[in-house]
């Protein structure tokens, strides 16, 4: 089995990293849903929010070997998105 480059995240790294983007995005949704203008009384729209900034605990070579899998999509200015299936 070939050993993967010494720079390349590890497949635990990739996971953490993808739990850790997908809660950031919930909670990015969440809290632009709960700003005011479109609250519980109001016509109670959803977020529009699709692509954000990801976690910084991680470096860049970990999204971007995300985005070679196909689980994540860059969005364009430092922005990230959970592609459509």
């Amino acid at each position: 089995m070939p050993e993967p480059p010494p720079d390349s995240p590890t497949p635990e790294e990739l996971r953490k990293a993808m739990k850790a983007f997908k809660k950031r995005l919930k909670l990015t949704r969440l809290d632009d849903e709960s700003s005011l203008g479109h609250g519980p009384m109001s016509s109670g729209r959803t977020s529009g929010v699709v692509a954000i900034t990801p976690p910084n605990q991680y470096p860049r070579a970990v999204w971007d070997a995300l985005v070679e899998l196909g689980r994540l999509k860059y969005a364009g200015q430092g922005l990230y998105e959970i592609p459509k299936p």
